[in-house]
C-alpha cells in the first residue's frame, strides 16, 4: 500500500508538471490528482523539491526500462548503451517542463542538491550495468561521467533562448562510446557531420 501511494504521487507529480510547470503546481494539487489526503504528501516526501527528483528520476527510470524491454534478449551492449542514451535525452523532448524543473532545481546553488533516492539508485544501477557489459573498467565511475553529459545533453536541448538541436547532442555522445548513429533511435537518418549541404541555386 506504501509503494502504491508513492507511485501514485510521483505519477501525479509528473501528469501536472508536464502540464503547469513546477511553480504553478502545488502539493494540494498533487493530492487531489493521486486520490490521496494532503497529509500523506509531507509522510512520503520531505518537501515538493525532493518529491520532484523522486518524480524525475521514476520517469527516467521507467523510459529506461521500457526503452531497453523493447530490444531483443540477445542485443549487443551497444545496442543497449545507444538505447538508454536515446531513451533519457528523449525526455528532454517529450517532457521540457518535468525535466526544465528537474535540472533547475537541482542546480540552484541555494535550494539545489542532487538526492540519491531509490529512484535515482535504480536508475544508476540500470545505467552500470548497461556501461559493466559495454565494457568500462570502472562502470561507478564512468556512470557518473554518462549521468553529467546526459544532464549537459538536456540542458542544451531545453535551455531558453539557446536550444541546440538533439542530434549534435547525440553525436558527440554517441562519439565518446563509440556508437554508430544508427543504433538506438536516431532523430535523423545521418548524423549531423554526414549531412549534405544544401545545393546552391
Amino acid at each position: 500500500m506504501r509503494q502504491r501511494s508513492r507511485r501514485r504521487i510521483m505519477r501525479a507529480t509528473v501528469e501536472l508538471v508536464d502540464q503547469h510547470g513546477y511553480a504553478g503546481t502545488t502539493l494540494t494539487d498533487i493530492a487531489e490528482r493521486a486520490g490521496l489526503a494532503r497529509g500523506l504528501l509531507s509522510y512520503y516526501f520531505d518537501g515538493k523539491r525532493l518529491l520532484m527528483q523522486s518524480a524525475t528520476h521514476r520517469m527516467m527510470h521507467q523510459a529506461l526500462t521500457r526503452a531497453l524491454a523493447e530490444l531483443a534478449p540477445d542485443a549487443s551492449p551497444e545496442t543497449r548503451l545507444a538505447r538508454a542514451i536515446d531513451a533519457v535525452l528523449g525526455l528532454a523532448v517529450d517532457h521540457p517542463r518535468v525535466m526544465r524543473s528537474h535540472l533547475a532545481l537541482i542546480l540552484d546553488p541555494d535550494t539545489g542538491a542532487f538526492v540519491q533516492d531509490p529512484e535515482q539508485q535504480r536508475l544508476g544501477a540500470i545505467l552500470q550495468g548497461l556501461l559493466l557489459d559495454w565494457g568500462a573498467p570502472d562502470p561507478a565511475a564512468e556512470h557518473a561521467v554518462l549521468r553529467s553529459a546526459l544532464m549537459g545533453g538536456c540542458i542544451g536541448v531545453l535551455l531558453p533562448g539557446a536550444e541546440l538541436p538533439l542530434a549534435p547532442i547525440r553525436a558527440d555522445l554517441f562519439r565518446r562510446y563509440d556508437l554508430p548513429w544508427e543504433l538506438g533511435r536516431p532523430p535523423q537518418p545521418l548524423p549531423p557531420e554526414r549531412e549534405r549541404p544544401p545545393a546552391r541555386s
